[in-house]
């Protein structure tokens, strides 16, 4: 799909320190970073995971939740100023990467396995992750990088399952 044109120029596009929405999008600034910030945003996600993964699993759900309203808003916020889903948006990486993790224990090795096979996902995109960018706006950069975080999910309660036995 063809990137749509920022709605004007980078000179006066908006700040992501000066807008809200877009401070949001980048992940707090993580989706800056000048070499993968994909990799960087799933990173905070999972570092904040060591936090947020202490809660009982219906607030961890919340937090998904208010990150994927909220992150939606944001990240068609972020195409109407920078085009089509621009890689700088990395708030669709919070909402995926914590998704995976939901109601995992916030241990080292548990995260580190999350965040691997969430980024595995999230790059290679298996159907149908790619075709979910296809929806409009915001919901198609979030809905696909749910998509992986729920493929990572499936094999990291797998793996659970299979400790647990």
């Amino acid at each position: 799909m063809a990137a749509s044109a920022p709605s004007s120029s980078p000179s006066s596009s908006p700040s992501p320190g000066r807008d809200p929405w877009l401070w949001l999008a980048v992940g707090l600034g993580s989706g800056l970073a000048p070499v993968a910030p994909g990799t960087a945003g799933s990173l905070l996600a999972a570092l904040a995971y060591f936090a947020l993964g202490r809660l009982a699993w219906p607030a961890q759900g919340a937090a998904i939740g208010v990150v994927l309203l909220f992150g939606t808003v944001a990240a068609a916020r972020a195409e109407r100023v920078w085009g089509t889903d621009p890689g700088r948006v990395v708030i669709d990486e919070v909402a995926g990467q914590w998704l995976a993790l939901l109601a995992l224990p916030p241990t080292c090795g548990w995260i580190a396995a999350g965040f691997l096979l969430f980024r595995l996902f999230d790059i290679t995109k298996p159907p149908p992750c790619h075709r979910l960018e296809r929806l409009p706006g915001g919901l198609g950069v979030m809905a696909d990088d749910l998509a992986a975080g729920l493929y990572a999910r499936l094999l990291l309660l797998g793996a659970a399952w299979l400790l647990a036995g």
